[in-house]
């Protein structure tokens, strides 16, 4: 996974796979999913990143499973 960050347009895009596009969708005005040819995620686009999420205060922390 990528992510990225374009300070000139302010936004972010975060790349699931390397696969190739087959279609966007357009979740709303400022949020585009890009899916492969089988319908899976490759990448999320956030436009107006700073002002439409805290891209300033960004972490990962992965989760352990639980078994029952």
């Amino acid at each position: 996974m990528k992510i990225k960050y374009f300070s000139d347009s302010d936004t972010a895009r975060i790349e699931f796979t390397d696969k190739e596009v087959d279609e966007t969708h357009e979740i709303n005005e400022n949020i585009y999913i890009d899916l492969d040819a089988t319908g899976n995620l490759v990448s999320l686009t956030i436009e107006h990143a700073k002002a439409n999420s805290d891209l300033w205060e960004f972490s990962y922390q992965e989760m352990s499973r639980q078994r029952a």
